[in-house]
């Protein structure tokens, strides 16, 4: 099979870590470049992270790339509640790789540069709040149409929020980002919204045995996935989740569904859009199932995937 080609954009928190982990455990897939935002952390611990990650695979080959520290207009936030404030469990590396190892172009224009080399041929999983992307946009309004697919983990079908009443993080963090990326990235595109990632969670049993391999990767996903796993368990966070209960890597939804097309087994086609006004649901995002907003890009909402090989592609992240 010839190979999918990939940009990453994170806000490397753990579940980033966890989807570039099984997008490096591909051998189908080859990682252009990863870009850097704001989001579950700082973005000088994002790109710390990313650095981490890529050190304990074995692939500090992959270029990554400094992308924007702030929202376009919002005011900053971050995750430090759920991953820790530094990002990644707060278990720092001494042996950590430095920032010297980024590339010196920024994000953005890395982001364009790469799509336009091999137009048609990209697919790019974001992961983070959408600042890069709509900025990249402005850069080159015709970016989108030389992306293959676009592949978003964020906003919300039910108005089920997880950082504000109605709204999902990587969407609240940026809204007028994720606004104008659902507005001018024309190409197909493919979202994973929070409750559905909530509905299609792995059993904690599952990650038991996942995290108890004994390789260097497991041990690693272990240490960085702690902190969170206490907060993920705790009685007030599972009553913020819509339903099942279990190990929830938010993220490698997206990127597992980037990675096999047979992933999606049940979705919805329907024009996106995000609110940025309202006094409760600014940063919500809405799905125009009346065709009011008569918009004809219309994204691929996942409501249901093979959970098997989901578990799969994790088993083999951690080899």
């Amino acid at each position: 099979m010839a190979n999918k080609l990939m940009i990453l954009d994170v806000d490397t928190g753990v579940d980033d870590a966890q989807a570039i982990m099984v997008a490096l455990a591909d051998p189908n897939v080859k990682i252009l470049g990863i870009t850097c935002c704001h989001g579950n952390t700082s973005l000088e611990n994002v790109l710390k992270n990313t650095l981490r990650v890529l050190k304990v695979c074995n692939r500090l080959d992959i270029p990554v790339y400094r992308g924007c520290a702030t929202p376009l207009m919002n005011h900053k936030i971050n995750a430090g509640d759920y991953h820790g404030k530094d990002g990644l469990g707060e278990v720092p590396d001494p042996d950590a790789p430095g920032l010297e190892l980024l590339q010196k172009r920024k994000a953005a224009k890395a982001l364009v540069k790469m799509v336009k080399e091999n137009a048609g041929e990209v697919t790019l999983v974001a992961t983070a709040p959408l600042t890069n992307l709509a900025v990249a946009v402005q850069l080159d309004p015709n970016l989108p149409k030389k992306l293959k697919a676009l592949y978003i983990m964020g906003g919300n079908t039910e108005s089920r929020g997880n950082t504000t009443v109605c709204g999902e993080f990587n969407f609240v963090a940026d809204p007028e980002a994720a606004y104008i990326v659902l507005d001018r990235y024309t190409c197909p595109t493919y979202i994973a919204p929070w409750e559905f990632t909530c509905r299609n969670s792995l059993p904690w049993s599952f990650c038991d045995m996942l995290l108890a391999h004994d390789t260097e990767k497991a041990r690693f996903m272990k240490k960085i996935s702690c902190f969170s796993r206490k907060k993920a368990q705790s009685a007030d966070y599972q009553k913020e989740v819509t339903e099942g209960k279990g190990f929830n890597s938010c993220d490698t939804y997206a990127m597992a569904a980037a990675i096999d097309d047979t992933f999606i087994t049940e979705s919805d086609e329907v024009a996106v859009s995000v609110e940025l006004q309202g006094t409760y649901t600014r940063g919500m995002m809405v799905l125009d199932y009346m065709d009011l907003l008569k918009k004809k890009h219309k994204a691929t909402v996942m409501k249901k995937v093979d959970l098997e090989k989901f578990k799969q592609m994790f088993v083999n992240s951690l080899k």
